[in-house]
């Protein structure tokens, strides 16, 4: 692992699992390799439903995070979640401006710039994805539609602390094609200068994790990629086996 940061991987459930879950994340959790975690953070993002019962009890070093937030704290907002209910959930993180919600629920970068300041609010860790079409990287505008989404979804304050940035190529994503080690790398390192560029110092310290049909047998050439700095991981974080396999890559 070539990454001076704390490496992260993080399961995104999706809307995905039910009750019984509970016994992959317990596999997940007996099955970790004890020197994962002195390198490592996994964390795993369930459905809303379930992430009280998750976290409840919850042994070992997996954590929990949300898939999406309201921006505001409260109110009248039929079936949305504040980061307030989702830290007293039991969550650290949430995943926000995934592409599913970009679009299938038309966000845009403002709206996931409100969501990560409420975020902060709350004290939850924000996971900011950001990616492009096949048809913006056929045009070869994928540096240039990612820059922007960094520029225009993270607010002011942001520090290596405070935020986490998730690249996922969309055409990528459940399809099991992935972009070339030298695509991963243009693109991240696209992401380190907007960073390095808006926040200085702390820019260098922020995470950017790769995201797009990440397995097993991906896992260590993505991970070994320069400012790839972990993963968010879809359908193979839930199964044990495979996202083990995963996080295992990291060893």
């Amino acid at each position: 692992m070539g990454s001076p940061r704390r490496i992260l991987i993080v399961g995104n459930w999706k809307m995905n699992g039910s009750r019984q879950s509970r016994q992959e994340l317990d596999a997940m959790a007996a099955g970790l390799d004890p020197a994962f975690s002195e390198k490592a953070d996994m964390l795993v993002c369930p459905p809303a439903v379930l992430l009280a019962g998750f976290t409840e009890n919850a042994t070992g070093p997996i954590r929990f995070g949300g898939q999406d937030c309201h921006f505001n704290e409260s109110g009248a907002h039929t079936g949305d979640i504040s980061p307030e209910m989702l830290r007293e959930a039991g969550a650290v993180a949430v995943i926000l401006g995934h592409s599913e919600r970009r679009a299938d629920h038309g966000e845009g970068d403002a709206v996931v710039k409100a969501k990560v300041k409420s975020a902060w609010r709350a004290g939850l860790l924000p996971i900011v994805c950001v990616g492009e079409t096949l048809a913006e990287r056929d045009a070869n505008e994928a540096s240039a539609v990612v820059a922007r989404q960094v520029r225009q979804s993270i607010p002011r304050g942001a520090e290596g602390g405070n935020l986490v940035v998730a690249y996922e190529p969309i055409w990528a994503i459940g399809t099991g094609r992935i972009p070339t080690p030298e695509d991963v790398a243009q693109v991240h390192n696209t992401i380190r200068n907007v960073l390095n560029e808006r926040f200085g110092e702390e820019g260098e310290k922020i995470r950017i994790l790769y995201g797009g049909s990440v397995k097993p047998d991906n896992a260590k050439t993505l991970l070994a990629i320069p400012n790839v700095d972990g993963a968010l991981v879809g359908g193979a974080s839930l199964k044990a086996n495979d996202f083990l396999g995963i996080a295992h890559a990291v060893l």
